[in-house]
């Protein structure tokens, strides 16, 4: 399991005291305003800055990061990925999982045919789409509906489908 999930990206600098607006990557943008800090991925290395305040705009989240005081050190920030440590991560429900513990997770229908591995989650409103890579079939999309997801196995990395008609493609 990945230790840091990833919770948003910087896409740009706000005003000119060093804020930063971020596009949240998680359920509840919310969540911003319990973090005492944010993870960033400054060229292949995390670096943690305390946030000094959190607003919200539309959908944005507009960050003050302490230390980052001036337009000037917040431009090199702009694109940067924002992570938080699994420990400060929001409590999952019942089959609720990160994003970052699907992906690269086998995907194996009922008849224990191997499809390939999930490559990315879309985030649709309704339901959650996985993007499964396969070899056979290119890319599948399958529903994280109760009727085609029959387990997630998280030690195993495997997640068991019984696909619905139509959502194979013909070979």
């Amino acid at each position: 399991m990945e230790q840091y999930l990833k919770t948003g990206i910087i896409t740009s600098t706000h005003a000119l005291k060093g804020e930063v607006k971020v596009y949240p990557v998680t359920d509840d943008k919310k969540r911003f305003s319990l973090l005492k800090e944010v993870l960033i991925s400054d060229r292949g290395r995390m670096r943690a800055l305390k946030i000094q305040h959190v607003r919200y705009f539309k959908e944005m989240v507009i960050l003050k990061l302490e230390g980052i005081d001036r337009i000037e050190e917040a431009e090199p920030l702009v694109k940067a990925e924002l992570f938080v440590d699994r420990k400060d991560g929001l409590p999952l429900g019942e089959d609720e999982y990160y994003i970052a513990d699907l992906i690269g997770m086998e995907v194996i229908t009922s008849e224990e045919e191997s499809l390939g591995t999930i490559r990315d989650v879309m985030q649709t409103g309704a339901n959650d789409v996985y993007c499964v890579e396969s070899k056979k079939y290119g890319e599948i999309l399958i529903p994280a509906i109760k009727q085609c997801i029959m387990k997630v196995d998280l030690q195993e990395n495997k997640m068991l489908v019984d696909l619905l008609p139509g959502l194979l493609p013909e070979v």
